[in-house]
Order: structure tokens, then C-alpha cells, then sequence
């Protein structure tokens, strides 16, 4: 499997969209709002991470809650 930096969407699909990718580039400082959208009425979590998000598509090893 490929690490974040050898490959532009890290170590899977799509995790460029996730939380724990988004945090690591600052998006929670430059995007607060957008950044709240994403977790605002959570019904997943992360089983890696422990993040919470309203889409499973915004986390990498989602579980509904």
C-alpha cells in the first residue's frame, strides 16, 4: 500500500476527502466552517482515529454509530 506522500490519494481512495488527511493540512484552520459541515450531526466514526463525521465518505474506516 502506498504511503500519503509517494501518492496524491494517500495511503486509499478518496483520502484526500477524509478528516484525519484534511487535519493533517491544516483544512480545520483555513476552513472552519466548511470543516464544521463535515462533522455537524455526526452518525459515524472513524475505527482508526476516533473522528466523528455526518458522512461515512469523510472518514477511513467509518462505522454507523
Amino acid at each position: 500500500m502506498p504511503d500519503e506522500k509517494s501518492s496524491p490519494t494517500g495511503p486509499h481512495p478518496g483520502h484526500e476527502h477524509h478528516l484525519c488527511h484534511l487535519q493533517n493540512i491544516g483544512f480545520l484552520l483555513k476552513e472552519w466552517e466548511g470543516y464544521k459541515k463535515l462533522v455537524k450531526d455526526p452518525r459515524y466514526i472513524c475505527r482508526g482515529c476516533g473522528r466523528l463525521a455526518a458522512s461515512d465518505s469523510s472518514l477511513c474506516i467509518p462505522e454507523k454509530l
